[in-house]
C-alpha cells in the first residue's frame, strides 16, 4: 500500500515558523522527486519548493526564497519543509507530491496538513 503523509501543519501569527513533514510509506523514497505545493482558498495549486532524490539539488518558488527550506533524509523516508518568517499569504494547504525518477508519470500525493498565518 503506498502512502505518501503530511504533518506539522498549525496556527501561527506573521513572522513565526512551522516544519512540515512529508513520510512515504509501501515504495522506494529514494527513487522520487519530492515537492511541496500549497493551495489557498480559490486559488490554484502553486509549487513551492522541489528536491532531487538524492537531496543534491533545490528550487523555490521566488515569494519563499530566503524563509522556506526543503530538505530530505531517505534513510527516514521524509521530506521536510522549514517555514520561517511566515507571513499572511503564505495561508493554504500544503501537499506532498513524489514523481518516480524513471518515470514522471508515476506520482502520488499526500492528503494535505494546513498552515493558517495570522495576521
Amino acid at each position: 500500500q503506498v502512502q505518501l503523509v503530511e504533518s506539522g501543519g498549525g496556527l501561527v501569527q506573521t513572522g513565526g515558523s512551522l516544519r512540515l513533514s512529508c513520510t512515504a510509506s509501501g515504495y522506494r523514497f529514494s527513487t522520487y522527486l519530492v515537492s511541496w505545493f500549497r493551495q489557498a482558498p480559490g486559488k490554484e495549486r502553486e509549487l513551492v519548493a522541489h528536491i532531487t532524490n538524492g537531496g543534491g539539488a533545490t528550487t523555490y518558488t521566488d515569494s519563499v526564497k530566503g524563509r522556506f527550506t526543503i530538505s530530505r533524509d531517505n534513510a527516514k523516508n521524509t521530506v521536510y519543509l522549514q517555514m520561517n518568517s511566515l507571513k499572511p499569504e503564505d495561508t493554504a494547504v500544503y501537499y506532498c507530491n513524489a514523481v518516480y525518477i524513471y518515470d514522471h508519470r508515476i506520482n502520488y500525493w499526500g492528503q494535505g496538513t494546513q498552515v493558517t498565518v495570522s495576521p
